[in-house]
């Protein structure tokens, strides 16, 4: 039980981290922060493996820079379909 408290919580703190990295942040508040955590860990370590220090199952360096690049490519994604609707 507190292994996935602590999971939670660092896919929270990953994803604010990412958010606050990449250009434009991630919507969603605390919700979209553990989002963009958790997909940010699985791309980081599908890019760049498992280097690093892990805490809560999450390769630390990976999954920030994962979380600041879905968040990135999210931002980009979205202004794309906001100014094509226009």
């Amino acid at each position: 039980m507190i292994s996935l408290l602590i999971t939670i919580i660092m896919a929270i703190v990953i994803g604010a981290i990412g958010s606050a990295i990449a250009p434009g942040g991630m919507s969603g508040g605390i919700i979209g922060s553990m989002i963009a955590g958790f997909v940010g860990a699985w791309l980081g370590a599908l890019l760049l493996g498992t280097w690093g220090p892990i805490i809560g199952g999450f390769a630390v360096v990976p999954a920030i820079v994962g979380a600041a690049l879905f968040v990135f490519l999210l931002t980009l994604l979205s202004r794309t379909l906001n100014g094509k609707q226009s």
